[in-house]
């Protein structure tokens, strides 16, 4: 979900610019940076941008540059007053000397001096929804853009984890094998007489505990849920997020259950191509 969009309008005596910067976040959340002369088409922003955007921590901004020289200006008496008090009070308490020309350092200070704008027209105003539309576009192509790589990245990183789990395969027979003799070894060393009816019954029963078919068909069935819904209509971020945490649980499960060095190993790869997933899932919206 992060993106990036910007557009400049020339209007009249003042040249607009229009400012879209976005973070991943489950929510919309939006801090809008506007002038004072637009402060009544707040929520017209809002909407507009919630309808676009969908998603995300949203930093807008509105700028104005004003050409026109002959632009009168507004001293604000209590923003000076305020600063005058706070200086007087801060001198006294520090025991230093106070400014010996109040008005040259009270009006260098941030507010004290505004440009008195005009009101907002009908003119202006569509004037500025035009630049927001138009770095919405900007905004949203860059977020194509960035979704057609992301989608790359899933397919490559689905697709290793599906032939992982198809290699898994090759060492199950061997696995439980293996795990047999072990056990005879074992049995045969504590030098214990044992019913080889009774064993073969244990055997069954750990054996199938160790049975991964379930796990390798449920692994499987998610992964082709994640490719399905990535190419399904878009909004799917929260899902294909939930289908992740599913998919881990599987892998988990397998490596709990794997109980050999080589399988371990390939479960320690697919969790790698998992966890570069993860990295990237919170991108989409």
């Amino acid at each position: 979900m992060t993106g990036y969009g910007k557009a400049d309008a020339d209007f009249s005596n003042k040249k607009i610019a229009v400012e879209i910067k976005s973070l991943n976040s489950k929510q919309f959340d939006i801090s809008l940076r506007i002038p004072s002369a637009y402060k009544d088409k707040e929520m017209d922003i809002r909407n507009k941008l919630l309808q676009t955007l969908e998603r995300g921590k949203i930093d807008f901004t509105v700028l104005v540059d004003y050409s026109d020289k002959s632009l009168t200006t507004k001293i604000s008496a209590n923003a000076i007053e305020g600063y005058y008090e706070e200086i007087k009070e801060i001198a006294h308490r520090l025991n230093i000397n106070e400014p010996s020309d109040w008005f040259s350092v009270l009006l260098r200070l941030p507010e004290t001096v505004k440009p008195e704008a005009p009101e907002l027209d009908e003119e202006e105003w569509k004037a500025v929804e035009q630049t927001i539309d138009e770095a919405l576009g900007a905004f949203t192509q860059f977020r194509i853009q960035e979704g057609k790589m992301l989608e790359k990245v899933f397919i490559e990183k689905i697709r290793n984890i599906t032939l992982l789990s198809k290699e898994i395969e090759n060492y199950e027979s061997d696995r439980i094998e293996k795990t047999k003799l072990r056990m005879q070894d074992s049995l045969r060393k504590l030098d214990i007489a044992y019913d080889e009816n009774r064993f073969e019954q244990e055997m069954v029963y750990y054996i199938e505990r160790l049975d991964i078919s379930e796990e390798k068909t449920r692994l499987d069935n998610h992964l082709n849920y994640f490719s399905e819904t990535m190419t399904n209509e878009k909004g799917q971020g929260k899902k294909l997020g939930f289908i992740v945490q599913e998919i881990g649980r599987e892998i988990n499960t397998l490596g709990s259950k794997s109980n050999h060095a080589a399988m371990q190993k390939i479960v320690v790869q697919m969790k790698d191509e998992l966890e570069q997933i993860k990295e990237q899932i919170l991108n989409v919206l």
